[in-house]
């Protein structure tokens, strides 16, 4: 590819709203263009990559016996009726209309359409267990899109679908994908990444498992024991906090706070200590229902947890609309409507001499004794991990992480299968509603990913299995006719050799031409200039190192295949 015939411009400045590395060099280096908030084209080199990409899952998937289908982009609302996501999924589903005033949806998941393909297709147990994938566009109407490729609103995702007659040959096939995942980000180039425990979300299921990009650029927060392994997203994640006193203190006793409403602020008026009280956080459900969370009050609510106990999602109560007072909220006495939903959080289990709100208005009550004072209890799970807590498996101290989700599987189990009708016969006679699995890997998500992996202040990084081109050849001085010559016999001889090859053949100065492929991050960058020409050699640079090699012209196609293969089979020993 001539760079004088390439789409796309590369600029200096750092575009304006932009602030992850990806996104910014992803604009700065002519690979994507911005068509609306989160929407955008891929020029060239990044659609060589995304196909690269593109192109490993599918040796993946077909080595797992999967079968690549395509669902359509356009689904009609019945589909989603039937499995009752067409209201219970909020603003993110795209709902229109046709011409005929028929109602669709634009697919941002494509559960359903799997489904519809077997049904009344796949009849026998026989031709069960059975995967079907697809790389698609789809569209999700996100809130708060961001970081470029990162949470777009449009983006390109490989979905698949499995079918099995039992949870245990679901399980069976679930390992070989989650093993298949690691080969995929391996030889994308991906060296921190981890698999980590993870909620399933609208997707329904019990068992769950997210693929992150460690970096601390990612909005999804991990927590991982550096000892024995645990890894989780912190929706989930389960830790042990740090020991209550078990110490009962006296007789409870009704002391006046005023105007102290926080933790901080009562805190500092008593003068004791957060891990010594109790708080409350209020919520309300879809249906109009209290929630109310009593926790230490060091610790902070899993909204995650908690809406799983609510069976809804939740928003913040106004509490007064209960009959509740902001800031005295207390664990005693309190009257709450007779629909709502009281949780105790495990932190509190074994706290004595603590203070909680009174219920009411200046007043908090001190020396509360959970063993002797809140009866008939059930302590639940509906805490966030913080940092000081140990690990449930090993008793390690956690640490606490972010990540970028860039794949995710889960054991859909009958879900959809039940509520769309999909029926298989056994070996004795019976039907059987198979249990499925499912498995996505974000495109788009992984190739801006891997920018903030490798990227360095320079520009791109591209592993070798990915690169847009392999080599970039950079003649300087095109206005010599030995340059000139030289840099189109090479350009030719590279590309019959076999190599992808992207050629610089503007004649710029020597400054311009260095920064653009520092910034376009190809692996291999060649140089020829009257200089070199003089040497009888090229001056060849490996971008992720800076290494640079000076090598004789009769030997540069050999030596660019050996650099090539070397920088391949270093990823691909790391399988």
């Amino acid at each position: 590819m001539r760079m004088s015939k390439l789409v796309g411009e590369r600029i200096k400045e750092s575009p304006n709203g932009a602030t992850l590395k990806s996104h910014i060099y992803l604009l700065r280096a002519g690979y994507i263009k911005q068509v609306s908030t989160g929407i955008f084209s891929l020029l060239p080199p990044a659609q060589r990559v995304n196909q690269k990409i593109q192109n490993i899952i599918r040796e993946e998937m077909d080595a797992l016996g999967g079968q690549e289908v395509l669902f359509p982009v356009v689904m009609p609302r019945e589909l989603w009726d039937m499995s009752g996501r067409y209201d219970s999924i909020k603003g993110e589903l795209l709902r229109f209309k046709d011409r005929t005033g028929h109602d669709m949806v634009l697919g941002m998941t494509h559960e359903e359409a799997a489904v519809h393909m077997a049904l009344n297709t796949v009849k026998s147990h026989e031709q069960l267990p059975f995967m079907i994938y697809q790389i698609q566009t789809k569209y999700r109407d996100e809130a708060r899109p961001r970081g470029g490729l990162i949470r777009a609103r449009e983006f390109t995702m490989k979905d698949a679908y499995s079918f099995h007659t039992s949870q245990a040959d679901l399980e069976d096939y679930y390992k070989k994908v989650y093993d298949a995942y690691f080969r995929i980000f391996k030889r994308i180039g991906f060296k921190n990444f981890i698999a980590v425990k993870s909620d399933t979300g609208m997707m329904g299921g019990k068992v769950a498992d997210e693929f992150m990009a460690v970096t601390e650029c990612g909005e999804d927060r991990l927590v991982i024991c550096p000892k024995c392994g645990y890894s989780s997203n912190m929706e989930v994640a389960v830790s042990v906090k740090t020991e209550n006193d078990h110490n009962v203190a006296g007789e409870m006793q009704e002391v006046f706070t005023g105007n102290a409403k926080t933790i901080e602020e009562v805190c500092a008026f008593l003068e004791t200590d957060a891990c010594h009280t109790a708080k409350s956080v209020c919520y309300q459900t879809d249906d109009g229902r209290l929630v109310v969370v009593f926790l230490r009050g060091d610790c902070d609510v899993n909204e995650t947890k908690l809406q799983k106990i609510a069976k809804s999602e939740l928003t913040p109560a106004k509490v007064e609309e209960f009959g509740l007072i902001a800031g005295n909220i207390g664990c005693i006495n309190l009257k709450v409507p007779e629909n709502s939903v009281v949780c105790f959080d495990k932190t509190l289990q074994g706290l004595e001499n603590f203070v909680t709100g009174a219920n009411k208005k200046d007043f908090h009550i001190k020396n509360v004794s959970a063993s002797r004072d809140l009866h008939d209890v059930e302590f639940v799970d509906v805490s966030l991990v913080k940092e000081g807590d140990r690990c449930v498996c090993c008793g390690e101290k956690l640490n606490l992480t972010r990540g970028i989700e860039i794949g995710n599987i889960f054991q859909l189990g009958t879900k959809y299968t039940a509520t769309m009708g999909m029926k298989v016969t056994m070996p004795d006679g019976t039907t059987k509603e198979p249990i499925m699995g499912c498995y996505g890997i974000g495109v788009g998500r992984s190739l801006a990913s891997i920018i903030e992996e490798k990227a360095d202040d320079k520009g791109l990084v591209w592993p070798m299995t990915i690169a847009p081109w392999q080599v970039h050849l950079c003649p300087l001085r095109l206005d010599d006719e030995n340059v000139a010559t030289l840099a189109e016999e090479l350009y030719r001889n590279i590309q019959k050799a076999g190599i992808e090859v992207l050629y610089d053949d503007r004649n710029l100065s020597a400054g311009i031409k260095l920064t653009d492929s520092e910034l376009m991050g190809i692996p291999i960058r060649v140089i020829i200039s009257p200089k070199t020409i003089t040497q009888g050699q090229a001056e060849v640079t490996i971008r992720q190192t800076g290494e640079k090699l000076f090598i004789n012209f009769n030997d540069l196609i050999s030596e660019l295949k050996a650099l090539i293969a070397d920088e391949i089979e270093e990823i691909e020993n790391n399988l």
